[in-house]
Parts: structure tokens; sequence; C-alpha cells
């Protein structure tokens, strides 16, 4: 029993105090043993205590084509849930993340573990002011679906909204048909997955010397993202990080911060600088601007696209398409979108909350294909899960099957 809640947390046993804060609860449902429909809520457990530019072309397309086969297992196995519990863990950062809309020492994750008896299969979501959630609406959300009885991830598509709820229970139930048939969650998706991919490296918004400091200290690194703020320091804030990084590419990311006159200004000088992609420059809900500016450098949707609903709107203002799963609500929807998003004519980029490798391992699948990866949410953690995601000299390894599918 207690190796069973030990593998019901999802954290091994380990040195150095790795294990995270928590705090939280969890649903505990099971099948009746006289309605195998039927569900039952059991208990509410309190935890406290616990201290290259782009991809090769032929790979593109190869990849593409594979992902375009995603329907092909969008029902799943036939796996029968009859357990879910959910709980919210706290991990601090090593540095204060700063972006144009705040900062935080920490991440809040929700952690959702479905079990069918035998295998346990775990999901990690990240809860984000900006589209109006939090912990305790994540675990309601969740709550509120426990007595669902055959659930599996088409039928999840339409009970929960695209969202860090979903994208958890989603990724977990993904994780428990792996576990459950022997193969690999790309196996079971029918997407290659290539042994290593690069990943850009997020240089917190701040004043151009601290923005210098801190990529001094990851000059080496292949990409760079730097974070801005739609201030007169931007620029500055990017030719310092372009002197200490002189063989580094660059994206920016203004997290929706900029104005029209503000583009206009500084997008020529990006571009000597050598930024080959811009992020999210205006609000989602003032961005139609877009498609009467000119576009040096490709932009990418990430905040104004969140799935395949999204597409049509964000036509002629977008190049590309930042595809996360906390947006998405889950890997299902995040291969939809990655297929129509293709074949419609975008580029992607995969992206990441801060997060812990449990989130980065499902979307790590998708990265294969990518023209662009950001995948760097544990590297700016304190620490990370066991079993964490090989990261080495700005390249993701492939997640061990005991972290996630």
């Amino acid at each position: 029993m207690d190796r069973l809640r030990r593998q019901l947390d999802g954290v091994e046993p380990c040195a150095n105090n790795r294990s995270p804060r928590r705090r939280g609860f969890a649903y505990n449902c099971a099948l009746s043993p006289t309605n195998a429909g039927a569900t039952a809520l059991r208990s509410a457990l309190v935890y406290k205590g616990f201290t290259a530019l782009k991809r090769d072309v032929l790979q593109k397309r190869v990849g593409r084509r594979a992902l375009s086969a995603w329907s092909l297992f969008i029902r799943g196995l036939r796996v029968t849930v009859i357990k879910i519990e959910t709980r919210e863990e706290i991990w601090p950062l090593k540095e204060p993340f700063r972006i144009s809309r705040g900062s935080r020492t920490e991440a809040r994750v929700v952690v959702v573990t479905v079990s069918d008896g035998k295998h346990i299969g775990r999901g990690e979501g990240i809860p984000l002011a900006r589209y109006n959630q939090s912990i305790a609406s994540v675990l309601a959300q969740i709550g509120s679906i426990t007595g669902e009885k055959d659930l599996d991830r088409q039928g999840l598509q339409e009970l929960l909204p695209a969202g860090a709820a979903r994208n958890a229970l989603d990724c977990a139930l993904w994780d428990l048909e792996a576990k459950a048939s022997g193969k690999r969650a790309w196996e079971l998706a029918n997407i290659p997955i290539v042994p290593e991919v690069e990943t850009s490296f997020t240089i917190s918004l701040d004043t151009p010397e601290k923005m210098s400091a801190a990529t001094k200290a990851n000059a080496k690194l292949p990409i760079l993202k730097l974070k801005l703020g739609g201030d007169d320091l931007d620029l500055s804030r990017v030719q310092a990080v372009r002197e200490t990084a002189t063989a580094a590419r660059l994206l920016v990311d203004a997290n929706e911060s900029w104005s029209p006159s503000h583009y206009r200004e500084i997008v020529p000088a990006l571009k000597e600088s050598g930024v080959e992609l811009i992020e999210q420059p205006f609000p989602a809900h003032a961005d139609e601007v877009l498609e009467t500016l000119d576009h040096p450098i490709p932009v990418c949707a990430d905040e104004s696209c969140h799935t395949t609903a999204d597409l049509p709107r964000v036509t002629n203002r977008y190049e590309v398409i930042n595809v996360k799963l906390d947006k998405t609500g889950g890997l299902t929807e995040a291969l939809r979108l990655c297929s129509r998003a293709g074949e419609t004519g975008f580029e992607l980029l995969i992206g990441c909350m801060v997060c812990t490798s449990l989130a980065i391992a499902p979307a790590r699948l998708l990265a294969s294909t990518a023209q662009w990866v950001d995948l760097d949410g544990p590297l700016l953690l304190a620490r990370d899960r066991h079993y964490e995601i090989p990261y080495d000299n700005g390249k993701i390894g492939i997640p061990a099957r005991e972290l996630w599918g």
C-alpha cells in the first residue's frame, strides 16, 4: 500500500530534498461493484509537510504526414479509469521570472493521477490568471467530471473546455494508455520522434545590463528567447544580449505589450540584430493591425491562438503558431492543431509554461517536426522531478518511461 501511495504521489524517494511543497486535495473515485458505470466520491485527502535554424525539409514533410494521421488514435485504447486524484504542487524557481504582465518566484501546478487498478498515468497543468484560471478553478473543473462513466480522451474534449484542467487529465490518460499497452506515447499517436531537439532558453525581462548578465551565464546555448516589455528599453535589451551572445539565435516575446508605433520603430533594428521570430507583439483582442504591417521577421501567435478553432482568425496576421498544451487542453487537441496549422501553411513553435518535466514530456512529442522549440520550463526551477527530462547544452532528449508516456 505504501508503494502504491508513493506511485500515486508521483515522486520517488530521493536525495537532495527534491520533493516539492504540496497543498490541495485529491478526488478518489472508484467504480461501484453494483453499477459498472457509476462512480462515487470516496474522500478528499490533504497533503502537507512535503518540503540548427530549421529542421530538415524532408523530416518536416514526413512529420506533417504523420501528424495528419493523429485521428487514427484519437479515441485511444479502451482503459477503464477507476480512480482520479488531483493535487497542487509548488516548485520554487532559481530566480524571479518576469514578463510584461508581472513576475513570479514559484511555479504552481496541478497534477492529475489516473489509475485502472493496475497502471497509473499522470499529467500536469499550469493554471494562468491571464486565462482566468486558478488552482481552485482547475481542481473544481476536474472534480466536476469525476462521476463520468467510460471516460476517455475523445469524450474529455466535450466535457471540459481547453485549458489547464483538460490538459492535465488528457495527458494523464495518454500516460495511462501507454503504460497499459506497453508502448510509448508517440508509438500510440503514430508520430515520429527524434533523439534530441534544440530548445530556446528564456532570458527574463529586466534592465539591459541584467539581461546581458543573465545571457553571459548562458551564452553558449544555441537559441535564446528574450522577454520584452514594450518600453523604450526593448531595443537596448536586444542589443545588450546580442553583444554578449554573438553566435546565438535570438527570438523575442513581447507578451502583448507593444503598440503599433513601437512595432514600426523597433522591428527594422531587430532585423539587423538577427532576431528571427517575434512572438505576440499585440494584445490578442487587438492584433488585427498585423494585417496592415510589414513582417520582415515572422510573427508568432501565442495568446491569440489556443486551439484549431482559432486558426481562421489568425490567418493573414501570423506566420507561426505557438502550440502549448495548457492552451490546447492537452496532447489530443495539440496534435490536431499541429496538423491543421501545417496544412494551412503556418510554421510551428512548441512552447510551455513555467513547469516541471512532467508537463514537458508530452509536449516533447510535438517537437520533432516543429521549426522552433521553446520547452525550457524545468530549467527555470530550483529543482525538478525525479526522472527529469534530459537537457544537455540546449538540447532535449527523450523522456524516460518512468516520467511519462
